[in-house]
């Protein structure tokens, strides 16, 4: 018998200008710039942007600098959309406007906005720096006169965290389009930047780019090699190196800059570094940032032990989760294939495999678990070879599939995420990872040369596994390879720290996860009274039980003022970036009011926080401007399906379907062991009729125009939710938390039929949540065409005791 599965995309039709009309069931979507026919209004005022990094030991301070030069005949507010490290504390801003320096102060998220748009509209010049994610920042410059060249610098410091004894540096330098399900006319501003200019496919940035690194190892270097970009090395001495980029790569800003080296022996710079707070925090040569309280550092790099033998590890189940949407098409899908042949093909005859296909829809490859058997391994690679890259990133739906999916009793899990991450919802995939995890791990690999990091990385800490990233596809292999070494390996896990004579508070993390590979334990801190005493850390290597231990009075002393951000940035991290999501309530009160002290106090660009500079000069004395967003390039590799209303997409705009043939298709074989998805010749050139088309109108459809959804958005449902929850008493008596997920069908009218529970919590828990469903207000149906279709749609309501 032969089954089809047919897949539906959709597209969005945006208008081709530089401001979009919306209407109110629009979803935030990036655009391609048109030029507008206003010639006195430069739509591009960025002309260049660069970095220089130095780093000494473990730690690099960058100064990133942006160029505005308005070359038209109006005033102009430009805004620029821009990423940065995931680790990165930025500390400083400074805007220089002719010979007048401004250094920036740091405030309050609303109260920066509210000076920033008085002082605009009172035509002076000002800059404002605002965070929406971890590695996603945008710049305002309000009053950029006609001729004007306004330069703004930033300032972050971050921690390398050596990889088997490989030191990397990783520079972002382009912010990727973003697929979102928010409609437009309910979006925050923090959820606004989605909707930005690109050039289309193949376009060089229209601003130029450099980067040069000054690296003080403080041991012998072996090697520097930089992946991304052409430059040129020069050493100075055994210790030191100077890496600038060669003139070619003038417009390299459209992918990740990326440095490695390695110090000579493999050796890791483990150990203890302390910073006794002396005054004021100074950064430069002249310039103070913070406040001048004083307060104690520290900084624990341990070394794990070698790797237990093979025969000490439980076996293992690998479930590989894999982005096949439109912006994975090309480039980012073949290097994901590469990646997947080197990961399938290589496990070990013990382990089980299955694999999740998604984009707009999503499905397993088999009901349950193969053996990792040559014929089972060949068939998956068979499927995975044949995807195209297509559909919307519904990365969501795919994590609560996946992570319901059935476990084989006896084997250690480990979930596998490929994806380029370009998806707006990081914060509800953490939490979602975190709630329904079990004693599984997660680890997520991030595919392209400008991923989404704030979401790979977020993805593995939730799920206490490790981030990989995979720029092309000659790093597919390798990384691949030390992938399947990392998780048939653990090299620690009960790691316990233990502090004696020594007087430890305020550390980070509480508890360490396994340690999955050749990276070291880290540690930040503060600590009262006199450096000294000493540190335990101990844990269970296979069956061998492991201890080190290491003396304060040892610890390096030397120029570590940066320990004091990098410090309240692991703070910051930890309470905002990947915490339980809260919608309201006292306890998301008190963490955003944490994480706003902590970035006045430390001086830290956070959610809640952002620098302000504005000159006292009313220089735009008629007060009239242009608003205009910077134009960003695609990243390499990445084409025009990426981008609602592409080149790309032209042809498939009206179609209702993108093409005849499925992506993939079950084919059931009953000589198989197990049941397998598979492709069929025969299924994949049946063509599509027009009766057909109509008949599947009437059906359930998976993916529309417009999805279906609550008023308000998905927010809004989940304080409905939260009002009106009543939780269990077997439940609450038990202390059992965890989520509930409902599926069901939106009805035209917009009411709601044919509900399933897909995951249980039990202990009445599940027929609270149908109450709720049942009891919330009419949805708004999905459209197709302009008209209401049925769509079938899953929920998951929290049950989280406070």
């Amino acid at each position: 018998m032969k089954n089809l599965f047919q897949l539906l995309f959709c597209f969005w039709m945006l208008a081709g200008s530089q401001t979009i009309a919306q209407n109110p069931d629009q979803t935030l979507s990036p655009y391609f710039l048109v030029k507008s026919k206003d010639k006195g209004t430069d739509l591009m005022p960025l002309k260049h942007t660069s970095a220089e990094v130095n780093i000494a030991g473990v730690i690099a301070d960058v100064k990133v600098k942006q160029v505005y030069v308005n070359e038209g005949e109006n005033t102009l507010e430009a805004i620029y959309v821009f990423p940065g490290s995931t680790r990165a504390a930025v500390y400083a801003m400074t805007m220089t406007i002719g010979e007048r320096k401004l250094i920036a102060k740091i405030e309050e998220k609303e109260k920066a906005r509210k000076q920033y748009e008085e002082a605009k509209e009172q035509g002076k010049t000002a800059s404002l720096l605002e965070q929406f994610n971890p590695n996603v920042f945008q710049m305002n410059v309000a009053n950029i006169l006609p001729g004007d060249s306004i330069t703004v610098e930033l300032r972050y410091t971050e921690l390398l965290e050596p990889t088997e004894g490989v030191y990397s540096f990783a520079y972002p330098t382009v912010v990727g389009p973003r697929y979102s399900e928010t409609l437009a006319a309910n979006a925050t501003p923090n959820e606004k930047w989605v909707e930005n200019p690109y050039l289309k496919q193949g376009k060089e940035p229209n601003y130029t780019f450099d980067i040069q690194t000054v690296l003080n190892a403080g041991m012998p270097i072996q090697d520097i090699t930089c992946t991304s970009h052409q430059v040129d090395i020069n050493y100075a001495g055994k210790n030191s190196g100077f890496v600038k980029l060669k003139p070619a790569e003038k417009f390299g800003g459209n992918r990740d800059y990326i440095l490695k080296y390695r110090l000579t022996g493999g050796a890791v710079q483990s150990g203890l570094l302390l910073y006794e707070g002396e005054n004021a925090i100074a950064s430069g040569n002249d310039e103070v940032y913070g406040d001048q309280e004083s307060e104690k550092f520290f900084l624990l790099m341990m070394q794990p032990p070698i790797a237990p033998r093979l025969d000490q590890i439980p076996p293992r189940e690998y479930v590989f989760i894999v982005d096949v949407s439109g912006s994975m098409n090309g480039f980012p899908l073949d290097v994901s294939k590469a990646l997947l042949k080197e990961l399938i093909g290589n496990l070990r005859a013990t382990d089980r495999f299955n694999v999740m296909l998604f984009e707009s829809s999503n499905q397993m490859l088999s009901p349950e678990s193969m053996a990792a058997t040559p014929t089972n391994i060949d068939k998956a690679i068979k499927v995975i070879d044949e995807q195209r890259g297509g559909g919307g990133t519904r990365l969501m739906p795919a994590l609560q599939n996946a992570l319901a999916f059935k476990e084989t009793k006896n084997f250690s899990r480990t979930f596998v995420v490929v994806t380029d991450g370009y998806v707006t919802v990081e914060r509800e995939a953490f939490d979602l990872i975190r709630n329904n995890l079990n004693e599984a791990n997660l680890f997520a690999f991030g595919i392209g040369s400008a991923v989404n990091r704030f979401l790979i990385e977020g993805m593995a800490r939730a799920g206490m596994g490790e981030p990989f990233i995979v720029t092309n596809d000659q790093e597919a292999k390798t990384v691949g390879q030390k992938f399947l070494r990392y998780v048939q390996n653990p090299v620690l896990t009960k790691i316990k720290i233990n502090y004696q004579g020594f007087d430890a508070y305020d550390v980070e993390p509480i508890s360490i996860p396994d340690v999955f590979s050749e990276r070291p334990i880290i540690v930040y801190g503060k600590y009262r009274g006199s450096a000294q005493g000493s540190i335990t850390v101990s844990g269970l290597s296979g069956e061998k039980e492991y201890k080190e231990t290491i003396f304060v009075k040892t610890a390096d002393t030397d120029n570590n003022q940066a320990l004091r951000y990098l410090w309240a940035r692991k703070r910051i991290q930890l309470l905002d970036d990947y915490t339980q999501l809260q919608p309201y309530g006292e306890e998301n009160d008190r963490r955003i009011k944490e994480v706003t002290e902590l970035g006045l106090k430390y001086n830290l660009l956070t959610q809640y926080t952002s620098f302000i500079a504005i000159d006292n000069e009313v220089r735009n004395k008629n007060q009239e401007y242009e608003t205009v967003k910077q134009v960003l390039p695609l990243p390499q590799g990445v084409n025009n399906t990426a981008v609602s209303g592409g080149e790309g997409l032209k042809k498939q705009k009206t179609a209702y379907y993108m093409s005849n043939k499925p992506s993939y298709a079950p084919k059931i074989d009953a000589k198989d062991e197990n049941l397998m998805l598979n492709t069929n010749s025969d299924i994949l050139e049946e063509k599509v009729t027009e009766q057909d088309k109509r008949k599947e109108e009437e059906k359930v459809l998976t993916v529309v125009d417009q999805s279906a959804s609550y008023p308000g958005g998905m927010t809004e449902f989940d304080k409905f939710i939260a009002k009106n929850l009543i939780y269990p008493e077997k439940a609450k008596a038990k202390k059992l938390q965890g989520s509930v997920t409902l599926e069901f069908v939106v009805e035209k009218d917009g009411s709601i039929s044919e509900i399933k529970v897909l995951s249980s919590l039990g202990e009445g828990c599940d027929e609270e949540a149908l109450r709720l469903l049942k009891m919330s207000p009419r949805w708004i149906a999905a459209q197709h065409k302009g008209k209401a279709v049925r769509q079938k749609t899953t929920v998951h309501i929290q049950f989280i005791l406070k």
